[in-house]
């Protein structure tokens, strides 16, 4: 089967059978408003893409490859992240709904997610380190083995981070936030 590529297209408001196809490579391509709820995508790299205002609810990445892939203002619920390609993988989130995702054993250091929801989503295993965690909902958020180093989660909310089971050296916490790394003492503070 002949791999299809794809460069410096634009694809707006598209559904999950226009993209779905193993074996596809789209390089500097910007989507926007697509629903690809639901779609397949496994087996398919992104390059230097955009994604703007999509719904990537539910999608499966199998292999999927993400390169230098920026989300923007994304609908990316239920997705299971440790299915995906870890061959290059550099994403950043701003303004996305990422709850119910999967992040297990992921290589994501120097990640930024800005102002995203996280809500019971599981880094188990993931490396984090030097991410930055901008104004994020961490309600429920799965933190098991996770590796924090030099994280910033300064202004990231809802967190509850065990420090004896996780990595969290240097990482960047503001004064206000410290209960959620203290919630399993069963601490009153004030």
């Amino acid at each position: 089967m002949e791999q299809k590529f794809e460069e410096g297209a634009i694809y707006k408001n598209i559904k999950s059978a226009d993209l779905e196809g193993h074996d596809r490579t789209f390089e500097d391509c910007k989507f926007i408003k697509c629903d690809l709820s639901y779609a397949n995508l496994s087996h398919i790299t992104f390059i230097n893409c955009v994604m703007d205002t999509c719904n990537l609810s539910l999608i499966k990445i199998t292999d999927t490859g993400f390169q230098n892939v920026d989300f923007n203002g994304c609908k990316i619920t239920g997705v299971n992240f440790g299915d995906s390609s870890n061959f290059s993988l550099s994403v950043s989130f701003t303004k996305c709904l990422l709850d119910y995702t999967v992040w297990h054993k992921k290589k994501l250091k120097g990640t930024i997610f800005n102002e995203c929801s996280f809500e019971e989503a599981d880094f188990s295993e993931t490396d984090l380190t030097n991410a930055v965690f901008e104004k994020c909902n961490l309600n429920r958020a799965i933190f098991n083995r996770t590796v924090i180093k030099g994280a910033d989660l300064r202004t990231a909310y809802n967190f509850n981070i065990d420090p004896e089971n996780n990595s969290i050296t240097k990482a960047k916490f503001s004064a206000d936030a410290l209960a959620g790394l203290l919630l399993k003492y069963n601490l009153t503070i004030e």
